[in-house]
């Protein structure tokens, strides 16, 4: 492991270093998971730490993404950036119009790239999915993406 890094985690610990990575958008838990057993956690703690960590910013997206779109669209600030953001996560949604809970849960419960916790979270936020539907929804399928991916890291079923 890269000196840096490995000194980070000893400064931070395993645990907060599961954590912190879980919440990065793309890595979340289909990185974090296979990294803290990598560590020498144990799988399942591997797994709970990243689901919490993982689970945490789908809250704070759902509240905040709406208004912060709608205020750049009034000004026009980071407009380009914004826009690109938005048509990359419709492009994937079709499922979640479709289906709604159901999609969103399915959407976020698949491990694959760029389906899990803040895409599914951007998703419901820009398709008006509520919170109090929305939120569930993505916890179950992270929860489901987690447990997938914790027995593809273990070896206890093989990869695709």
């Amino acid at each position: 492991m890269n000196g840096f890094f490995a000194g980070m985690i000893e400064l931070i610990g395993s645990e907060w270093a599961v954590v912190l990575v879980s919440m990065l958008p793309y890595v979340e838990l289909r990185g974090a998971i296979p990294m803290g057993i990598s560590l020498g956690l144990h799988p399942m703690y591997a797994y709970l730490l990243a689901l919490m960590g993982s689970t945490f910013p789908a809250p704070v997206i759902l509240l905040v993404f709406r208004p912060f779109f709608n205020f750049v669209k009034r000004t026009g600030l980071f407009r380009s950036i914004t826009e690109k953001i938005v048509d990359n996560t419709l492009k994937k949604t079709h499922g979640i119009k479709k289906y709604y809970i159901p999609g969103l849960f399915i959407f976020v419960a698949v491990p694959l790239p760029s389906t899990g916790v803040w895409t599914g979270s951007l998703a419901a936020a820009l398709l008006n999915i509520r919170l109090k539907h929305a939120l569930p929804a993505i916890f179950l399928g992270n929860a489901v993406a987690g447990l997938i991916i914790t027995l593809v890291s273990h070896g206890i079923i093989a990869a695709m």
